[in-house]
């Protein structure tokens, strides 16, 4: 009986360990990450920044699927990353007014864009930590080859297999909460305010088959797309 009594308890104390493991961290394979957007220019009166009032960027995951959504006064700017048939996809659709374009863009150019974060070198506070939406954050510090240095709260108890949607952070260990970035002399910061793991409709990620001026990455560079950036 009293063997028996022991094999139960090791039994419990196994299923509770492995349960407690599987609750703490969790892949974000789909789902939505919204992050508000605030600036801070050093000054009383920010000039340049009244377009980022309210702002926001949405993140939406669907497997190998991604939709990063920017939404501020001027308009929107959303890109598509589509990697489901085993090649980089990439789009960005940009709407201002009556004006909006369809910019394709192949992995190569892809990687052009995101130049400026291509080497990142993270540096971890193991001592510093706070609560952003329910979750334990981290605090982490990422240096450019620039020189540039910019500060990220992330989690490790959220994880992401495709992070080609967030560039910046795509070395961390984690999901990043909270994090910066430069927009000209303006300091941008990303804070998430909703994180959920509900299901993203399969539409979110088609591509309009009408009303878009379709151009290539190397003709917007030439000026041709205008209305934001």
């Amino acid at each position: 009986m009293k063997k028996n009594f022991n094999y139960i308890s090791v039994l419990f104390f196994t299923i509770l360990i492995t349960s407690f493991h599987s609750n703490a961290q969790k892949k974000l394979t789909e789902g939505t990450v919204l992050y508000d957007i605030t600036i801070n220019t050093g000054t009383d009166k920010p000039q340049n920044a009244e377009f980022f009032d309210g702002a926001t960027n949405a993140v939406y995951i669907k497997g190998s699927k991604t939709r990063t959504e920017m939404v501020n006064s001027l308009g929107t700017q959303s890109t598509i990353i589509n990697q489901a048939t085993g090649k980089k996809e990439i789009t960005i659709l940009k709407e201002y007014g009556e004006q909006k374009f369809m910019i394709t863009l192949t992995p190569a150019d892809w990687m052009e864009v995101n130049k400026k974060y291509e080497n990142v070198n993270f540096t971890y506070d193991a001592a510093a930590t706070k609560t952003i939406q329910g979750y334990a954050a981290k605090k982490a510090v990422g240096s450019l080859p620039d020189g540039t240095t910019f500060t990220v709260w992330y989690t490790p108890d959220i994880t992401i297999d495709n992070k080609d949607f967030q560039y910046i952070n795509r070395n961390l260990p984690g999901l990043a909460l909270e994090y910066e970035t430069a927009f000209s002399n303006l300091k941008v910061t990303y804070t998430a305010s909703k994180i959920s793991f509900a299901p993203v409709p399969a539409v979110k990620f088609e591509l309009p088959k009408s009303g878009f001026r379709v151009v290539s990455y190397q003709e917007s560079k030439g000026g041709k797309v205008s209305g934001g950036k």
